[in-house]
């Protein structure tokens, strides 16, 4: 996959006012993406695959409200692209898995959710 322009449905947290951006894999590092604003190249994030930090008796498996899937458009799961915020620290890279991106594959609409009643880490380290 190369960059792929997304329209998020509102400015992720810290980033307003920008709603629009590029999502790009980064080589050799599999897994890993770039989250860029497409008006401020150097206004960046790094996501990471959810099931790079899950173990493998706890998968990932984020629940979205009815409010986000509407929101983002989804009508089956499978259109959806979840991912996690990468946050680099003196301890390690440590990812919010209370707080995924999720896109829409099909349309591109994207949104930053907060997870409402599961129990998820805000600092999961990342192994």
């Amino acid at each position: 996959m190369s960059g792929v322009v997304l329209d998020f449905v509102a400015p992720p947290p810290g980033l307003a006012p920008h709603t629009g951006f590029e999502l790009s894999p980064l080589a050799g590092a599999a897994g890993l993406f770039a989250l860029r604003a497409i008006q401020d190249a150097e206004l960046r994030l790094f996501l990471v695959d959810p099931s790079l930090v899950a173990s493998q008796e706890a998968a990932y498996a984020p629940v979205l409200s009815d409010e986000q899937t509407t929101a983002l458009g989804l009508t089956a799961p499978e259109d959806a692209l979840v991912l996690v915020v990468a946050n680099p620290g003196p301890e390690g890279v440590h990812v919010n898995l209370l707080a995924p991106v999720v896109v829409n594959t099909t349309t591109g609409r994207a949104a930053q959710v907060i997870l409402e009643g599961q129990d998820l880490p805000v600092r999961a380290a990342l192994r």
